[in-house]
């Protein structure tokens, strides 16, 4: 499981970072890769990458804004044209409107898909748990913008414990069946009338994941809910420290504000993106510094940028 960020900037592209958008490979866990917001260029990025687009099999949309959506009617054309491979459906999550957005672009441009899309729309209503799957759950909350957003909290379910082989063995355990059956939670019996339980070979559960990805937003109490104790918080620094004003004013946040939500959480690492393009390759590390007096890893990402998780 990792992320890998498409568009880092904020608003309009730069030289150095395009508009926002990532993705959460998780191809390891169920072969699949779940997009987070698709800002104009987005397909451009992707082609510098390892990404399939037909893996992408979700996208989810924090707000309607043009640098986080414009995107979308090139992606989901150009994901038809990989003929060589079977076409997937594609479910996509995001405030009411965006399935207007997508069908009337799609519609005004003449463009045919040969897979269908399944439209998850929600307002502040209909927020909470989004999605739900035999490993993942979803849940979106309401931030703080100037428009309705959201932002997004990932969670993993727990992975099943794993098997004491070398132990089995040294139990007298033959490899082959008998290993299937402990690891699927069966007691045995040896030949020689030995009881095996498999519990006792058998780790405790783990915790899965808990990724939190952030719309724009001025510091809430919304973000530091979605964070709570996550693994990693993908949090926006469109501004810098002293800046705070002028954030307020936009809906946004500093970098600051986005340590100080990471600290209130308890999030064990900071990636901040929506980067201004105000700030030059100079400033990031000023950026990082500034952050870090309030949340120590904390990590400043750019385009391309792939973090293991």
């Amino acid at each position: 499981m990792d992320i890998q960020f498409l568009g880092t900037g904020a608003g309009q592209p730069s030289k150095a970072r395009n508009v926002s958008s990532l993705a959460l490979k998780l191809l390891d866990e169920i072969n699949e890769v779940w997009l987070f917001d698709c800002g104009e260029g987005t397909q451009n990025r992707i082609l510098e990458t390892t990404i399939r687009p037909r893996k992408v099999s979700k996208i989810f949309i924090t707000h309607l804004h043009g640098d986080h959506i414009f995107g979308l009617p090139g992606f989901l054309s150009s994901r038809a044209f990989q003929a060589n491979e079977e076409q997937t459906d594609l479910d996509i999550y995001g405030p009411q409107g965006i399935k207007s957005f997508v069908l009337t672009s799609l519609r005004v441009s003449g463009s045919r898909l040969p897979y269908r899309i399944h439209f998850h729309e929600f307002d502040q209503d209909s927020l909470g748990k989004i999605l739900e799957t035999d490993k993942f759950t979803v849940y979106a909350e309401e931030l703080d913008h100037t428009i309705f957003c959201v932002g997004y909290r990932v969670m993993q379910k727990d992975l099943e414990g794993t098997l004491d082989a070398e132990k089995l063995k040294a139990a007298g355990v033959p490899f082959g069946p008998l290993f299937g059956k402990i690891k699927n939670s069966q007691d045995i019996v040896l030949e020689d009338g030995t009881e095996i339980k498999a519990a006792d070979y058998i780790s405790a559960p783990r915790p899965g994941k808990i990724i939190t990805i952030l719309g724009d937003t001025r510091k809430s109490n919304a973000s530091v809910r979605l964070a709570v104790n996550a693994d990693v918080l993908v949090h926006e620094s469109t501004y810098g420290k002293g800046d705070e004003k002028i954030a307020r004013n936009h809906g946004h946040s500093t970098n600051m504000q986005a340590a100080q939500v990471a600290a209130e959480a308890g999030a064990k690492r900071l990636l901040l993106n929506h980067i201004s393009a105000r700030f030059l390759s100079k400033d990031i590390s000023q950026l990082k510094k500034d952050a870090a007096s309030i949340f120590e890893n904390v990590h400043v990402v750019k385009d391309l940028e792939e973090v293991e998780l």
